[in-house]
């Protein structure tokens, strides 16, 4: 009994008439106008079936689905039982349009938004298990963008099966973000029932997070604390030398109509710190009440990460450079804090001038831009030329 042809093997209207078709990225974007029939590439008769659900048999050329990919170069190299027997690849268990759009990118390397809607999941499935990389990264991206909070446990176990990381963990995020409202769906009772390793492995996902997020909240405080202390030191030594509103050198005479300078909330409670400090009763050898005891540290900061201690405007600064006595040996654990934290004020102060030098290039960068954008940059040059 002869065999009935390839082509004609499977009803015309079953398969889409762009299956096979090559277009370069000019021509596809170009889809509203009718393209030409030259641009298709001519290509041998089909040699192999591809069998889909539903009985749905899609001709294919072996040369094409080994190149891409090595599964399929596997399965087609694989000897046969019979030497007549026809070559069929069977690609059960997801819908027949998935398989179609899978032979489509095999053909093309390209997938449209709608398959990917579509049939992602399966697309992501066919691409694991046939290791079509381009295919899976393009899927992983795409389902990454439609999580839902019905869905999300279904492609979560999907990714791990898959060992698609990226989405894998994308779920993970997303599941610890609404927690709440995945708890009451479906896919979290069935992996309560049927998978609690991935119930126990996203729970400790989500109390990592939290700790995470704990910790991170915690280091922004501090260096928001060490911040404030470095921007008390840089208030401090403008008051003792230049001198502000209220308080100002011994040396200089403050000038009654003065206007704030720029850390004007810092600098102005420190100016009623150190007016308090000069004339607290209670005061004695750095000994007082609470708010000159917070004085007294401030100042003992200061000395500790100022470089110019000879020449420095700020008091006492000389006084606690000096060597310590037998009751300050003692403290060797404040003391241990308490160079941790002129450290902490140190690198808050470095990252400060770091941040300030980048945002300075950033503008002096994005202003430059602007002026060759605007033509302020030529213009000047035929000013300069017009006025010789």
């Amino acid at each position: 009994m002869e065999s009935t042809p390839l082509a004609t093997s499977v009803p015309p209207t079953a398969l889409p008439d762009d299956l096979y078709c090559t277009l370069p990225a000019s021509a596809a974007s170009a889809a509203v106008q009718p393209i030409p029939t030259s641009i298709f590439r001519e290509l041998p008769e089909p040699d192999i079936q591809i069998l889909a659900s539903g009985g749905l048999r899609i001709p294919a050329h072996s040369g094409i689905l080994a190149s891409i990919s090595p599964v399929l170069e596997h399965v087609i190299d694989r000897p046969r039982k019979k030497r007549n027997a026809e070559k069929v690849i069977s690609i059960l268990g997801v819908p027949s349009d998935a398989v179609v759009s899978f032979v489509r990118f095999l053909y093309s390397s390209r997938c449209a938004t709608e398959h990917l809607e579509k049939h992602g999941i399966h697309l992501l499935a066919l691409s694991h298990v046939y290791m079509v990389p381009q295919l899976k990264a393009m899927c992983t991206k795409d389902i990454a963008q439609r999580l839902t909070i019905e869905s999300v446990v279904d492609v979560l176990q999907l990714a791990r099966l898959c060992n698609a990381s990226d989405l894998y963990l994308r779920c993970m995020k997303f599941v610890a973000d609404h927690f709440k409202f995945v708890e009451k769906t479906e896919g979290w009772r069935f992996i309560q029932d049927h998978d609690p390793w991935l119930e126990l492995d996203i729970l400790q996902f989500i109390e990592e997070t939290e700790s995470r997020k704990q910790r991170n909240r915690r280091i922004r405080k501090e260096r928001k604390l060490y911040l404030q202390l470095h921007e008390a030191m840089e208030c401090l030594e403008h008051i003792c030398s230049e001198g502000c509103t209220i308080v100002g050198p011994y040396n200089v005479e403050p000038k009654k109509e003065r206007e704030p300078c720029a850390h004007y909330s810092t600098c102005h409670g420190l100016q009623l710190l150190i007016k308090h400090f000069a004339t607290c009763k209670k005061r004695t050898n750095g000994q007082g009440c609470g708010r000159c005891k917070r004085m007294w540290q401030l100042l003992k900061l200061h000395s500790s990460i100022c470089d110019h201690s000879d020449c420095c405007k700020v008091p006492l600064c000389r006084k606690f450079r000096s060597p310590p006595d037998d009751t300050e040996k003692m403290k060797g654990k404040d003391d241990a804090q308490w160079k941790m934290l002129v450290r902490k004020v140190v690198s808050a102060k470095a990252m400060s001038s770091l941040s300030l030098t980048s945002k300075k290039v950033s503008d002096m960068e994005d202003g430059k831009a602007l002026a060759n954008h605007c033509g302020i940059g030529s213009f000047r040059l035929q000013t300069v030329r017009r006025y010789r």
